[in-house]
């Protein structure tokens, strides 16, 4: 797999609102598939998948602590990648909307 190839699979594992959603809830703290789908619909299964996924693209790392599967985000810089996604948004609302403030 060249480089390209890595880039486009770290790129298309984040292009999904489950997996946006995730790396949000672990951008500051270390969490468990059960604590993952607290605040959401999901089933474990559903996360799992989402959180493999992650994993396989590099973006998560997992432990086992316990009796529970414990995830985090392995390279900080994907947060600094999703801040400049929403400051692009963000520029972009602003513009279209003619100048509002959000």
């Amino acid at each position: 797999m060249n480089i390209t190839e890595l880039e486009v699979r770290v790129l298309k594992s984040l292009a999904h609102p489950i997996r946006l959603n995730i790396i949000k809830q672990l951008s500051s703290d270390r969490l468990c598939v059960c604590e993952l789908c607290a605040d959401d619909d999901f089933t474990q299964s559903n996360m799992s998948q989402h959180l493999r996924i992650l994993k396989d693209a590099g973006i998560v790392t997992v432990e086992k602590e316990g009796n529970k599967m414990m995830y985090e985000v392995k390279n900080k810089k994907i947060l600094d990648i999703m801040k400049l996604v929403d400051e692009v948004v963000v520029e972009d609302l602003k513009e279209t909307l003619g100048g509002f403030t959000l």
